[in-house]
């Protein structure tokens, strides 16, 4: 059974939650480094968390690009 197609507005909404997703990952691990950096004295946490947070932005854009594509009907 075909699932009923979502309103316009629904699906700007969730494309733009898309084009959230890469920015604020790499925005959160960058301030959760530096954070951490602050707090033990350290100079490279910020570096490793600015690539996790990047790295997760990537896996959610990737996760919900595969629904998508998956829920198409094709």
């Amino acid at each position: 059974m075909a699932e009923p197609k979502q309103p316009l507005s629904a699906q700007v909404g969730q494309y733009l939650g898309l084009a959230l997703l890469l920015p604020v990952g790499t925005f959160v691990g960058y301030v959760i480094g530096h954070l951490l950096d602050r707090a033990f004295g350290t100079h490279f946490l910020t570096i490793v968390f600015l690539i996790l947070g990047t790295a997760s932005g990537f896996v959610q854009l990737y996760r919900q690009l595969t629904r998508d594509a998956g829920s198409d009907g094709s």
